[in-house]
């Protein structure tokens, strides 16, 4: 199954998150992977390391948990980023190499799959949206991946079983506030 998160609005990083929730819950493995959001801190690297040290105690007793890698270089081209945009490419080209395994049929690691800000990405063009895809022929049925990130291709909504637009209404941003944590990041 492919899951879409996709919109302007807040939400798509923090459904994928519920989703892994779920996931964990029913003892089912997640690996989530961020395309853009490198060495920013935010509360799901928190949390996901929370998760992941559950996880190491519950694969002892061979229950579900989370594994939780930071695969991008960071904000690309804003927030004081001075990398090339080649690092960026290459990082996000790791990325799916390293998503190729974990998606492929032959990897029963992982029943879940998040690719974070991938949408996101595509858009930059650090990879393309055939990439992408690519990973996700042969999917097995039971494997869930989700793509998140603003700006989703129309073939990542074709392909998707499950797509979801998040919508932003208001946002403090718009009248000059600053980023809040734990909403924010």
């Amino acid at each position: 199954m492919v899951v879409v998160f996709t919109g302007n609005g807040k939400g798509k990083t923090t459904a994928a998150l519920g989703a892994s929730l779920r996931a964990i819950g029913r003892g089912q493995r997640v690996l989530m992977g961020q395309f853009i959001k490198g060495p920013w801190v935010s509360g799901e690297d928190f949390a996901t390391d929370l998760l992941i040290e559950k996880t190491v105690q519950a694969s002892k007793i061979g229950k579900g948990g989370m594994e939780f890698r930071k695969l991008g270089l960071g904000f690309v081209g804003i927030l004081g980023d001075k990398l090339p945009f080649k690092d960026h490419q290459k990082a996000a080209n790791t990325a799916i190499e390293y998503f190729k395994t974990a998606i492929s049929a032959s990897d029963p690691a992982w029943d879940m799959v998040i690719l974070d800000e991938v949408n996101v990405a595509v858009s930059l063009g650090l990879i393309t949206a055939t990439e992408v895809l690519d990973l996700l022929v042969d999917l097995p049925e039971e494997k869930i991946v989700i793509l998140t990130g603003r700006g989703a291709p129309d073939s990542f909504l074709e392909r998707a079983d499950l797509a979801t637009e998040m919508k932003e209404l208001k946002h403090p941003f718009n009248s000059g506030k600053v980023g809040k944590i734990n909403v924010e990041f």
